[in-house]
């Protein structure tokens, strides 16, 4: 990620730009911000491109395909103006290396991250297709690994550079020689099959290091790929039996998406599902994000306008241009009046849904179709809450503002635009709608089976819950009294952290107030509240005027410190556990785990 050039443009469309992200066979790639608060990449097509009429129309029709395409392994097109200057396009921005930086960072993937990458871009193309597109460039670059998955982008665009134009003449192809079809390299008529070809490469790249049909100069992978047998030395026997007539010369002999999903079969998630470098570049990026965000926003300079400039032949005009350039003199001297206002931030980020009061989302009257309810009764005290109906007391809808996603069962679905996972089973319905500023996590809610239909009663529900999100939500009172806003991952706490720890650390998000740290030893971070401090286990230590419990055992070690309460009856409670090997530590299995205790302390002291 780099800064933007000096006096290069700020904005585009709705867009406010950050930073540059790279820049491809097509145009540059940059980060930007829209109004919501909502990270988006945005293509800028090179200026040879913008010169071409046929090109125009063809971006403009492959852009409209392209916003029909959703799924979970898709990074989705959100907006585009191709009749811009300089034609462009906005898409959900991922953060994550492309599958080539990977690759060349980390090495091969491993056998069960290859497997998981391959049903993620299986699904991806399935998706593609569905919709009439073929996506004719996929290649490592065009391969992101996000924190919880593989996204696919720049799905069907480079159809558009294709043609009689000013950079590609009759007969040219756009595409990467080492991924392309045979029947792409040759220049004839394209099917889904070619895309499944790229991707039987792209598994074998992933699972090498090397492509299968690389050779010393452009024309002699160009020639592999239509006459050679791939280069499959050292592939997994699994690997191999895939890949093997994804790259079968002819196209009709080639699986499709939906057999080739059928093969690879369930995919085991994990909360970590790529190499450990691979985690950390992620890491990496999302710092880089979060310190572009926080920059502020410089002032694009301001243009004269022309009717401000005056001639001899109006002097009247003269008249009302000069007190015209008073008013805007002084608004110029007025740095509050001339500044940009920052984007609103992501109503659905972990520091908004952490000041969210979840009992207050949905109020008596907030689901007209299935009933009047109850106030809400907190159930997970710091992202959840419990709703009674009035008619049927024993009936409720049950909300999490968070919730993991790995190795959630049910039915992709849509609420809006949102994915969402639906399940349905003998003991309840519920919705799980994934959080795109959290990913792997998402807000749930969830109806008792009670032999109605609590399905829609759950739609119903979420949909009023993420409106009143998206609106003004009632904050949790007396919030910065609290631990509510503790963010156990700040990037700031990572150096004192690893100081505490004498050790490398990274970070992995486990919910809105919780937190591991992964180093030689893991240790795990919690803020929650309780109302009464005898139901803690351990020896309790006056520390001032708080407390800390210990408690520990061959190859743990627990720690909690006790706030003084913030109102009667309710505590903020701080919980490290730390893994270690008590004989290794000489029975001081204790020490480390107090100083990174220490480090949390300081650093989130509720208010007041």
């Amino acid at each position: 990620m780099q800064p933007l050039h000096p006096g290069e443009s700020r904005q585009f469309g709705r867009y406010r730009l950050i930073a540059s992200l790279g820049e491809g066979g097509m145009g540059r790639v940059l980060l930007g911000v829209s109004r919501e608060g909502r990270l988006v990449a945005v293509k800028q097509v090179h200026p040879a491109f913008a010169h071409d009429p046929g090109f125009r129309s063809r971006f403009k029709r492959e852009v409209e395909t392209s916003r029909m395409v959703s799924g979970a392994y898709t990074a989705a097109v959100m907006d585009a103006d191709p009749d811009a200057p300089l034609p462009w396009l906005a898409s959900v921005f991922v953060a994550g290396p492309s599958l080539k930086e990977a690759v060349d960072a980390a090495g091969p993937l491993p056998l069960s991250a290859v497997h998981f990458l391959a049903t993620g871009l299986a699904s991806a193309l399935a998706e593609i297709h569905r919709v009439g597109l073929i996506h004719r460039d996929l290649k490592p670059s065009n391969v992101l690994l996000a924190a919880d998955g593989p996204r696919v982008i720049d799905f069907g665009i480079a159809r558009a550079a294709e043609g009689d134009t000013d950079i590609t003449h009759t007969g040219s192809i756009i595409g990467s020689p080492g991924f392309m079809s045979p029947e792409q390299a040759n220049g004839l008529p394209l099917t889904p099959a070619s895309d499944v070809f790229s991707f039987g490469a792209l598994v074998v790249m992933a699972a090498t290091g090397r492509a299968p049909f690389a050779g010393a100069s452009t024309p002699q992978t160009l020639y592999n790929v239509v006459h050679s047998a791939p280069d499959l030395t050292n592939l997994h026997p699994d690997l191999r039996r895939l890949v093997e007539p994804c790259l079968a010369k002819d196209p009709k002999s080639r699986p499709n998406t939906a057999q080739i999903l059928d093969f690879l079969g369930t995919v085991q998630l994990t909360a970590t599902p790529w190499p450990p470098a691979v985690h950390t570049m992620i890491e990496r990026q999302q710092a880089e994000v979060r310190t572009a965000l926080a920059l502020p926003v410089p002032k694009e300079p301001r243009k004269r306008p022309k009717w401000l400039i005056p001639t001899v032949a109006a002097a009247t005009a003269i008249v009302i241009a000069a007190a015209t350039t008073v008013v805007l003199v002084n608004r110029d001297d007025n740095p509050a009046a001339a500044s940009v206002s920052p984007p609103p931030p992501d109503p659905l980020s972990p520091a908004a849904l952490r000041r969210v009061d979840p009992c207050k989302l949905l109020g008596p009257d907030s689901l007209p179709k299935s009933g009047p309810l109850e106030p809400g009764q907190a159930d997970d005290l710091f992202a959840g809450c419990a709703f009674h109906f009035k008619k049927d007391p024993k009936q409720m809808v049950i909300l999490l503002l968070s919730t993991t996603l790995y190795g959630k069962k049910g039915e992709p679905t849509k609420v809006g635009s949102m994915d969402a996972i639906q399940y349905h089973n003998s003991s309840e319905c519920g919705l799980t709608v994934a959080n795109p500023a959290t990913p792997g996590f998402g807000i749930d809610v969830s109806v008792p089976e009670t032999g109605q239909d609590t399905c829609s009663i759950v739609l119903e529900g979420m949909t009023a819950v993420l409106a009143k999100l998206r609106g003004n939500p009632e904050p949790y009172p007396n919030v910065e009294k609290t631990l509510r806003q503790a963010d156990l991952c700040r990037p700031d706490l990572k150096k004192p952290l690893q100081d505490a720890a004498n050790s490398a650390l990274t970070s992995e998000f486990s919910g809105l107030n919780e937190c591991t740290w992964r180093g030689k030893k893991d240790y795990s971070a919690t803020a929650s509240q309780l109302s009464d401090p005898k139901f803690l286990d351990g020896q309790k230590t006056k520390v001032g005027n708080s407390y800390l419990i210990t408690e520990q055992d061959a190859d743990r070690c627990y720690l909690r410190w006790l706030f003084p309460p913030y109102e009667p009856g309710w505590q903020g409670v701080l919980s490290v556990s730390s893994t270690v090997d008590i004989a290794a530590t000489g029975g001081k299995n204790c020490d480390s785990a107090r100083r990174v205790l220490d480090v949390f302390v300081n650093a989130v002291k509720p208010r007041g």
